[in-house]
This record gives structure tokens, sequence and C-alpha cells, in this order.
């Protein structure tokens, strides 16, 4: 099968290293990749966000399998042309991912399709926000109603700062609207769902780390570590999920004319009333794809095929290994507000070499003698894989240990005390 990966983030890193272990996969190409799968995959130039472009490239190829990694690209439709053309593709249209690109579009098909989540008020003025934060009180939650990159959730307890977040939002692009939700207790889950627009699969469940610092303190971000599985997750919370979010979510974008086909990410918290949905994604999240990923014994490539090809209710089963894995973030000096770019990067390829553990690039490039460099917010994500959960995070500490980026930020605490 010769699949094309669009992205560059340590998503599409994880996703071109398990399709690369995929019998099935004969060519791997990604585009426009990053330092990381041009060690395993060809990378190849392409605007992901242009759809002619991406097309383009998937015919020169004699593309099977196109798989987009990034919201962005949903969005704005990639999915749609490359289907379009009659290429196999893994990701939903530009109208299902509108399930990512709006908070408020998502409300409302939860409302519709009786998905439990918070109780939340969309607002288009300073004067809204400010009344729907009294109504819910504090801990306030404020989103930004369009794409963030991971990062236009503000949690507070400082009335000030979630007002000025919502007014940040509202002026923003033009977007004009923020949803302000009821804060929801208990820990969070994330579980990503295959589809194929009838069908859902689900995957491992795993939980991130949003917060800069340890002990959950700091500035949100994209997230700065995961682990997989988890030994506390009620029993039963798979099938819980996939009967009461998951399929009710499926069968109502279906019945809007766009059925879902591609990821469908679960954010979910475990409350002291049950279980909720705090966001929907419409792709494999960053950084729990890194750890589930890391623990899939079965092929992929085949799977994401019949997802594209409306053909999951026949495929096999994901199967899952034993191990434990944790995958911790390292980020630039600076991030989240200004990552600093062009510091090089140093013992990757000794991190790579340790027992159990490997480097995904993210935010990576080559210096102009050929060195590697950083080259965004997130930098790289180390994946420790074990027989249990301290062995995989012992791992994953000590390939941080080996790697030198100067000014280079990490969380101490991703999966501590399981």
């Amino acid at each position: 099968m010769r699949i094309l990966v669009i992205g560059s983030g340590a998503r599409e890193h994880a996703l071109a290293r398990a399709l690369d272990r995929d019998p099935a996969t004969t060519d791997l190409v990604v585009a426009p990749g990053n330092p990381g799968t041009a060690e395993l995959a060809r990378n190849r130039e392409v605007d992901p966000l242009d759809p002619d472009a991406v097309v383009a490239l998937a015919r020169e190829l004699g593309s099977d399998l196109v798989v987009v990694g990034p919201e962005a690209p949903l969005v704005a439709g990639v999915a749609d042309a490359v289907r379009a053309a009659g290429i196999a593709c893994f990701g939903p249209d530009a109208a299902a991912a509108h399930l990512e690109g709006s908070k408020a579009f998502a409300k409302e098909v939860m409302a519709a399709a009786e998905v439990p989540t918070a109780l939340a008020r969309v607002c288009t003025s300073a004067a809204e926000v400010a009344a729907a934060l009294d109504a819910f009180g504090a801990p306030y939650v404020v989103k930004d109603d369009g794409l963030a990159a991971g990062k236009g959730v503000v949690v507070t307890d400082d009335r000030d700062q979630a007002l000025a977040h919502a007014e940040a939002c509202l002026t923003r692009g033009g977007a004009g609207t923020v949803v302000v939700e009821e804060y929801l207790d208990g820990p969070e889950v994330s579980l990503f769902c295959l589809c194929d627009g009838t069908e859902a699969v689900p995957l491992a469940p795993a939980q991130d780390f949003k917060r800069l610092r340890d002990g959950d303190d700091g500035p949100n971000t994209g997230g700065m570590g995961a682990y997989s599985p988890l030994p506390w997750a009620p029993e039963g919370l798979v099938e819980e999920v996939l009967e009461r979010v998951a399929r009710p979510v499926v069968r109502e974008m279906a019945h809007r004319g766009a059925p879902f086909v591609g990821v469908l990410y679960c954010g979910l918290a475990l409350t002291s009333r049950g279980l909720r949905v705090i966001e929907f994604n419409a792709r494999f999240g960053d950084p729990e794809t890194q750890v589930v990923l890391a623990r899939l014994a079965s092929p992929l490539a085949e799977l994401l095929h019949a997802a594209a090809t409306g053909t999951l209710g026949t495929a096999p089963a994901p199967r899952w290994s034993a191990d434990a894995a944790v995958t911790v973030v390292l980020a630039a000096a600076g991030y989240p507000d200004d990552p600093r770019r062009g510091d090089v990067i140093t013992g990757v390829d000794a991190a790579d070499a340790r027992p159990g553990v490997h480097v995904l690039h993210a935010g990576t490039a080559r210096g102009p003698a050929g060195e590697l460099v950083s080259a965004g917010g997130r930098v790289l994500s180390v994946v420790g894989v074990g027989p249990d959960l301290a062995a995989a995070r012992a791992a994953a500490y000590e390939g941080v240990d080996a790697i030198d980026l100067p000014g280079g930020q990490h969380r101490t605490d991703i999966a501590a005390g399981l």
C-alpha cells in the first residue's frame, strides 16, 4: 500500500513509525515531514493547507491512502479534495471536521445526540461572557470557539484573567465567539475512536498533561506528556464512551449529511456526576498518539484504510501490547508564549539508542551545516516503553536526560506515582 501522510509534527512521526512497521506499507511519504520522518520515509514539500497541492502530490505518488494528520488542513477541506479525486482518505471532510473547528458547533451536535457534556453558553460579547462567568462561578472555563493549536482554553479562579482571555478570543481573527462552560471535576481521559461514517472502533485510552509545569501549574499548552494504559480507569469505560459518546455522534453527523471518517478524539472528564465530554478533536491528539501507537501490536495501515473505505465493520479489531508507554515533551525556551528557534539540539541519537526509548520530532529542522535545531514550540517527544508504567517512565526520562536543548523545558512529573 502506498501511503501519503500529511503533516510535520510528532503525531505524524508517530503515525509514520507505526505505518512503517506494517508489512502492508510498500511506500511511505510524509509531506512536508520533519528530520525525524526523513529517517524512515521520504519527505516531500507541500503546503498542507492547499487541497489542490495535496491532491497533485497524491496523484504523482500513486497513493492508495492519504492520512491527514493536523486539524487545520482538515478544516480547510483537504480531505474533501482527496476524496473527490478518487483517492482513499483517512480524515474527515471539512463539514465533519467542524466538530473541532467550532466548539459551539460541537456543543450543538452533542445536544442533538444526547451526549453528556458540560453546561455551556456561547457568547459574542464581553457582557455575555461576564454574565456567563457569574452564572457558572469559579473555576472559570473559557474556550476560543475556533482552532487554537491546543492553547485556546483557560481554566482559572481569576475572573479578570478569564474575562481577558475571552475578550482576546472575541477579537482574534474576527471570529467573534467564545464558549464559557461549567467546570468539570475529576480525572481526564483521552480516547481515540476510528470512524468510517457508520462504525466506531476504539483505541487504547490515555491521559495527557496540558499545563506547562509540574503539578499542573502554569499556562495551558498543546500537551507536555502522556501515558497509557490507565490502571485507575473504571471497568467498562471504553464501552461506555462508545455507547454514550462516539456512536451517537457518528450517527448524528451522518444524519446531518456530514459522515465522520477519521479519528474522533474524545476528551473526557470522569466527574462526580459521571462521564462528561470536555471536547472533540477531529484527528489524532498530540501527545497521546505517541503513547497509544507505541502500544499498538496489530497493523495500522489496513485499519486506517478500512476506516477510509467504509469497511471498519469487517476489519480485525486492534490488538494491544501489555507494555506501558510514557512520553515526555521537550519544549523550547519561551514556550508557549514566545518559543525560541534555532537552538542546536544534541543527544537525540544517544537517546534513541537506549533500550525502550524512541524520540519523535515535532518542532525541529536542519541548520545550515546539517545540525538539528529547534524550529517550534514543542520540539521533541521522548517515548519510553516498558513492562509497566514505572519502567516506561524511567526509560522516557533517561531519554530526556540524554538530550541537550539550550533553555529547553519539560515536566518531571509525567505519570508519576502510578
